[in-house]
């Protein structure tokens, strides 16, 4: 019975996950354009639209941007098929009947990969900010990889990743 609650955790946090990273927010910075102005219509400018001069822009330069945004986006879809994978081994795992320990196997062999390619993102990333993010992402995700139990590793930590990099992972 132990197998198959285990099974059970990890495809249930997989489906809150899977949830989680494909609702199309992907953390890049990208917003819908704002709809027309209330000057088109009354010629009077309305709060929104009183602004005179732009501010200097303090943010990363443009090349850097774009960057993250790609860095953020292939991170994103790395988690998303790593959840996958993850959820396909374990429907085998109780197909196969596996035991816990065979099934912690496998997740280990499959967030160590993970772990991995979301390092080998972090390498990419030019903005300082996005390449320390992505590298503690890779870290935690190697603290899933050694845990004894990946399993509850992931219902209880990997959960946390996902959100944290929709909010922090963008221009």
């Amino acid at each position: 019975m132990h197998r198959r609650s285990t099974t059970a955790l990890v495809l249930a946090v997989l489906a809150v996950l899977a949830a989680g990273c494909s609702d199309g927010g992907t953390g890049t910075g990208t917003d819908a354009a704002p709809g027309p102005s209330a000057t088109a219509t009354t010629g009077e400018p309305t709060p929104q639209t009183a602004t005179t001069t732009a501010p200097e822009s303090t943010g990363p330069p443009a090349g850097t941007a774009a960057n993250t945004a790609q860095v953020c986006r292939a991170v994103d879809q790395l988690i998303i098929d790593g959840s996958r994978q993850i959820t396909a081994d374990s429907a085998d795992a109780t197909r196969e009947e596996l035991t816990p320990e065979q099934l912690n196997g496998k997740l280990k062999g499959r967030l160590s990969r993970l772990a991995d390619d979301v390092r080998a993102q972090a390498r990419k990333a030019r903005d300082d900010r996005i390449r320390k993010l992505v590298e503690e992402t890779a870290t935690k995700i190697d603290a899933g990889a050694s845990a004894k139990s990946p399993a509850s590793w992931m219902g209880t930590d990997f959960v946390d990743i996902p959100p944290r990099l929709t909010r922090d992972c963008h221009v």
